[in-house]
């Protein structure tokens, strides 16, 4: 390792070791690889939007950090004193709006080949593509290792703002920045025997990971695949379900991850379920935490029982009671909590994640006629889990489905958007039910069920579910095909 231009040298926080592993050990699927792009409508000075990355880059250490892991018994984070941020820009205005799409769509694919050189700062870099004369496509590529989802809209907020003053000749003032190695300080001081203790009890009753081999099926074409769909709710039923929310003293988060939580036990026919959730991990002792910039994400796991004879909101206020403990202990790194459950080292503790995105909203300051319009968010990253269920807060709440095209057709996944869709609907229009009560079957559905329940002397489709997947499966298909 060269220590010219080297600023400090520290150790990897538990999260990005697992990161820095799973990037290494399967260096051909690109995991952790973070694209964000969004549209630009204005007047973009490219030059100065340039110099206030380079001028972001300067601020925050953990934008100038490589990793070094060779040679060494424990991986290290480098932080470069200078660094310059590659930035591209293309000119795409001769191309009519289909081929922008076509062209888009396979500069992100070449851009995720890419990929990052792990060794070498910084992990990330900039695209302008022009698309109209006042109109740009900005592509943002990143890697994990050295940012979650919370710093993106605080960087892009301070990139606006130095952008602001670029343009204007002007100095910005902005706070003092507090370096990402003041986290790892922290870390380092955390007593993980209480954390063991928690996660023990939590995860006594757990023998193996709730399987998806239930609802998987496998692309058949052997090629690798990763995909996202989404689901968007209406504002009628987002608005009813804040509202249960709030009377019930419920967050939003809790109702999301209660849906998959009933889901996952319904596919797999299993009554106690795991799953992994992500958690921000920014903790609330640490000064400044969250106008902090870095990788504070955790993902930990949920473990729930779920009796059709409770009732709705009182299992998920129990649900949110394990919730606000977890955060006592979401620093735990997950290899250690693995290896204080029963399920053995070579198993995964869980196949699914549910991350709730509600980080900070983008804030752009608008004061004068040369001011830009910021639309489109969009968001990709690939992680090595098989099936990540995303919730996007808003007024029409957003469900999306990141999965293994290898384990997962596309239509399995619409499959089971839409019955994420139709639980939820049910949870608002009566969220009084107990839970055997919830069903994710269409209005005409639940109606042929019933003629075929008296057709079959009172048969219980709930109860012929949790008997056999298979079974299950085979009703739905045909419910579909009726419906």
């Amino acid at each position: 390792m060269k220590t010219e231009n080297i600023q400090d040298i520290y150790e990897l926080s538990p999260v990005q070791k697992g990161i820095l592993f799973h990037s290494l050990y399967t260096p051909e699927l690109g995991l952790y690889f973070i694209h964000f792009s969004y549209t630009v409508r204005g007047n973009l000075n490219v030059g100065a939007f340039e110099q206030a990355w380079q001028e972001i880059a300067t601020r925050y250490t953990i934008l100038r950090t490589s990793f070094y892991w060779q040679e060494i018994d424990k991986p290290l984070q480098v932080v470069h004193q200078k660094v310059t941020v590659p930035f591209e820009f293309q000119d795409w205005r001769d191309k009519d709006s289909k081929q922008q799409d076509e062209f888009l769509k396979s500069f992100l694919l070449s851009d995720r080949q890419r990929g990052f050189d792990l060794s070498q700062a910084p992990l990330m870099r900039l695209t302008v593509i022009r698309l109209a004369e006042d109109v740009y496509q900005i592509v943002w590529s990143k890697h994990h290792l050295i940012l979650d989802g919370w710093s993106a809209p605080i960087l892009i907020e301070e990139v606006f703002k130095q952008y602001k003053a670029q343009c204007q000749g002007k100095d910005v003032s902005l706070p003092p920045t507090r370096p990402f190695k003041e986290y790892i300080a922290w870390l380092r001081k955390q007593d993980l025997s209480k954390a063991e203790s928690f996660w023990r009890k939590l995860l006594e009753p757990v023998q193996a990971p709730t399987p998806l081999t239930n609802i998987e099926v496998k692309n058949l074409s052997g090629e690798e695949k990763y995909d996202e769909q989404q689901m968007r709710l209406s504002a009628e039923t987002t608005a009813t379900l804040q509202s249960i929310a709030r009377q019930h003293e419920l967050t939003i988060n809790t109702i999301f991850q209660g849906a998959w939580a009933i889901l996952l036990s319904r596919y797999t026919c299993q009554k106690q379920v795991v799953y992994g959730c992500g958690v921000s991990g920014r903790p609330v002792d640490l000064t400044g935490v969250e106008s902090m910039v870095g990788v504070f994400i955790n993902t930990l796991p949920v473990y729930i029982q779920i009796e059709p004879e409770q009732f709705l909101m009182v299992w998920l206020k129990q649900l949110q009671k394990q919730q606000i403990e977890m955060r006592q202990y979401e620093y735990s790194p997950l290899v250690e909590i693995q290896g204080w459950s029963k399920v053995p080292r070579n198993q995964t503790l869980f196949e699914s994640i549910v991350v709730f995105e509600n980080y900070p909203e983008v804030q752009i300051e608008q004061s004068g006629e040369d001011d830009l319009e910021i639309l489109n968010f969009n968001g990709f990253y690939k992680t090595n889990y098989t099936l990540n269920v995303i919730g996007y807060p808003g007024s029409q709440l957003v469900i999306g489905i990141n999965y293994n095209g290898q384990r997962f057709d596309t239509s399995t996944i619409t499959g089971i958007l839409k019955d994420f869709e139709i639980l939820l609907q049910g949870m608002a229009d009566n969220p009084k039910v107990k839970l055997k009560q919830l069903s994710f079957l269409t209005p005409k559905q639940q109606q042929i069920t019933s003629i075929l329940e008296k057709e079959t002397s009172g048969w219980n489709f709930y109860k012929f579910s949790y008997q056999g997947n298979i079974i299950f499966k085979f009703y739905k298909t045909y419910l579909n095909y009726a419906d």
